[in-house]
């Protein structure tokens, strides 16, 4: 079995990185896991266009990049998200790929689709005290999975953490979440 862990940050050494190692070492004696960053990728904003409403294909000149992480989707049986909290939300990088996976969703007919089966996870981390901020993220990552039908087994909200030096204080707690993966 596969698991894709994506980091849903534009940082690829802060905290949600080291988030992400951490659940990478704990699933690798267990599944052929890959990791991905959003910031690896480049593509633009949805225009809103709903051509993909009709054709359940994207008509933007970079359609190729976001068909690229659909097949890491598509190919996995795991799929962990891992997000920080941007003004109490998404990083806006994840919510313009979440917009560009359009055509995947199962809101109109046609629509493309990923193979069946998929369990998704997320996590979420925020600077400061406030959980239901997690929360937040963690129903935008969960909302998305419901309309590409992975089914959600199970989150993890991080409060407190701003920098990669301070996740290794929380490392047992997301070592045990991973033993639900």
């Amino acid at each position: 079995m596969k698991a894709l862990i994506m980091n849903c940050s534009p940082v690829r050494t802060g905290a949600t990185a080291e988030i992400v190692k951490i659940v990478e070492g704990e699933l690798k004696s267990r599944y052929d896991t890959r990791c991905i960053c959003i910031d690896d990728y480049s593509y633009a904003f949805c225009r809103g266009c709903r051509s993909c409403h009709n054709t359940a294909k994207c008509v933007m000149r970079d359609a190729a990049v976001i068909e690229s992480i659909m097949r890491e989707f598509d190919e996995a049986d795991i799929i962990v998200s891992v997000s920080p909290s941007y003004w109490a939300d998404i990083p806006g990088q994840f919510k313009a790929f979440i917009d560009r996976c359009t055509p995947w969703c199962n809101t109109h007919e046609p629509h493309a689709s990923i193979k069946p089966g998929k369990k998704g996870y997320a996590i979420a981390l925020r600077t400061g005290p406030n959980m239901p901020e997690c929360e937040r993220l963690i129903g935008s990552i969960e909302h998305f999975y419901g309309h590409l039908e992975i089914q959600c087994e199970g989150h993890l909200g991080l409060t407190s953490l701003e920098y990669r030096e301070q996740v290794e204080s929380r490392k047992q707690e997301i070592l045990d979440f991973c033993k639900s993966i």
